[in-house]
């Protein structure tokens, strides 16, 4: 087991303590113990196989012991006999926001509240508003919490998906009787939150496809099986379904399993008024819905399609009836952003505030990578849960990632790290004052602590807009997809004020977030607002979510030209010096 599995399980076992109302300092040894795993800058491995762990500071004798066992068995013990002391109701609680370890526990300890029924029976009978440290606002929240599982408890983040998705594809790829597969559905389409996941291949010999589907590891269950389909449930509760087709129907079955509906009736409608027949099958010589061969027009792949009915090739991503076909006629579709295009990102987090990677570490990263660059924009000081920067250790910082860069200068290295900093905007001024925010590379401005106001949030987002030191305004909803709803904010209101200051926003590529939504890029667009997708990571990993971003970048339209990270270093050094020069 790897150190960030390690990590992961420590923190569980803090949590599950603080369920069983165990003493704060052992809990809380966990968390730390798992933070200093994360900071280590040696491999975990080899520190165990070399009895060195004891000599980390913060690991103590009992702790050595059981990330040993997990190091080496990949299992702990204590772990899985902890997990069966709890009842699964009360670790189940934890997915309602707003409620903790310890509120789990005093529900159960003074409602007997042991499942998300028996807390949702308590509110409704206002029991828990009577609780002390509750009232009437929690119980409300706690409501809302409970109907917001219940109503997304069959979707999926598009992350989520795709990390299920991509091993099972690349297997059905290597099937010999596989002739072509593909994903379909809104994972195709890039869409946030998807549902169930489509794949769809074409054989000549189904049943044997069939069957090596459903022998996948990774499927806890067959829910149905039959010689041209199956639907399996996935690890993490996705069902995933399986269509087997013939390699002349998989052009038609690609299109239509992909979608969106939406898209789909504008398509057979096209159809028909060319005196054809469109559905999952073909595209038929008849006016008459078929699936006679005879009559089906020959189409090797999806292009052809969309030629056969007037229209250039539409990307999935923008298969949703929003303006596609409007522009397919008048030739005015764009030439999508590609994810190989991106060079660095501007907004992210390193072990100065609440990353899990030191400067040299994530500097190496990225330069593997192959990127340009990579702006470390650590938390301002009023994020002090996020261990933020005041300016005293923001400028010690600066002196940090300058060394650094000498440092890969001297070596040959064109990589750079951009300084900078995500700036608080708080009720009535930015967390840092302009001769400081003058000092760095990148500034992105975010709203932490909204107001439940849709004035006073789009007033702050402005004034920071306003501001000439603000490069981007960050994940500027704060939404965090199937947990959190957006804060009220008038954002149209918000990108007219990006295009009168020359303020870029950022679409937040965490997938959590995806942020700002795709459904706007059209309109900042057409304002002239530049884009900028940032990962926001907390982790090298996270690197990867830049290929998710670009997914919901070209759902939005947008092209290399809007996005300001496919820009070389020294050009975007020049833009984002512009503002600051108007």
């Amino acid at each position: 087991m790897d150190k960030d599995k390690v990590a992961e399980v420590l923190v569980e076992i803090g949590t599950l303590l603080e369920l069983k109302g165990e003493n704060p300092f052992k809990t809380r040894a966990y968390a730390n113990a798992a933070r200093t795993l994360e900071g280590l800058s040696e491999p975990l491995a080899q520190l165990v196989a070399e009895k060195r762990l004891g000599e980390v500071k913060g690991i103590g004798e009992a702790l050595e012991q059981k990330i040993t066992e997990l190091v080496e068995t990949g299992k702990l013990k204590y772990y899985e006999e902890l997990k069966a002391s709890i009842p699964p109701g009360l670790v189940e609680m934890l997915e309602i926001s707003g409620l903790g370890p310890k509120k789990i526990q005093a529900l159960n300890k003074k409602l007997g509240v042991d499942s998300i029924a028996k807390l949702e029976a308590a509110c409704q009978a206002g029991q828990v508003a009577e609780l002390d440290g509750f009232g009437e606002k929690t119980q409300t929240n706690l409501l809302e919490g409970i109907a917001r599982k219940r109503q997304y408890a069959s979707k999926h983040r598009l992350g989520d998906a795709l990390t299920v998705d991509e091993p099972l594809l690349d297997s059905l790829r290597q099937h010999p009787d596989v002739i072509r597969c593909s994903t379909a559905g809104s994972l195709r389409r890039s869409k946030e939150v998807i549902g169930d996941i489509d794949l769809l291949a074409s054989s000549k010999r189904p049943v044997e496809v069939i069957g090596y589907f459903v022998a996948q590891p990774g499927i806890l269950k067959v829910i149905a099986q039959g010689d041209t389909k199956a639907s399996v449930l996935l690890e993490g509760g996705i069902q995933c379904d399986l269509r087997v087709v013939s390699d002349a129907e998989f052009p038609f079955a690609l299109a239509y399993f992909t979608g969106s509906k939406e898209h789909n009736i504008v398509m057979r409608q096209r159809a028909i008024q060319r005196g054809l027949r469109l559905n999952e099958y073909g595209l038929f010589k008849s006016k008459e819905e078929t699936r006679d061969p005879k009559l089906l027009v020959q189409c090797p792949d999806e292009a052809a399609i969309f030629s056969t009915l007037d229209l250039p090739y539409v990307p999935p991503e923008l298969r949703e009836d929003h303006g596609e076909f409007a522009a397919g006629e008048k030739g005015a579709l764009p030439k999508l952003l590609e994810w190989t295009e991106l060079k660095g990102a501007l907004h992210n987090h390193s072990t100065w505030s609440d990353g899990h990677n030191t400067l040299e570490e994530i500097a190496v990263a990225m330069e593997e990578l192959g990127l340009a660059y990579w702006a470390i924009t650590d938390h301002s000081k009023a994020s002090f849960q996020a261990n933020g920067l005041d300016a005293t250790r923001l400028r010690e910082q600066l002196r940090e990632i300058k060394k650094l860069n000498e440092k890969f200068a001297a070596r040959g290295s064109d990589f750079r790290l951009l300084t900078g900093s995500e700036v608080d905007i708080l009720k009535d001024r930015l967390d840092f004052d302009d001769d400081l925010l003058a000092e760095l590379d990148v500034v992105v401005a975010s709203l932490h602590v909204p107001a439940n106001n849709e004035a006073e949030n789009t007033k702050r987002l402005i004034r920071a807009a306003e501001n000439k030191f603000v490069h981007m305004l960050g994940h500027p909803t704060g939404r965090l997809l199937l947990e959190r709803e957006p804060y009220p904010v008038n954002l149209e209101a918000v990108i007219d004020a990006c295009a009168a200051t020359g303020t870029w926003i950022e679409l937040n590529c965490n997938p959590y977030r995806f942020d700002l939504d795709w459904r706007l890029w059209p309109y900042a667009k057409s304002k002239g607002v530049k884009c900028v997708i940032n990962p926001d990571a907390h982790r090298n990993e996270h690197a990867s979510f830049l290929r998710l971003g670009v997914g919901l970048a070209r759902k939005g339209w947008l092209t290399k030209a809007d996005v300001m990270n496919t820009l070389p270093l020294e050009k975007l050094r020049k833009e984002l010096a512009k503002k600051r020069s108007r």
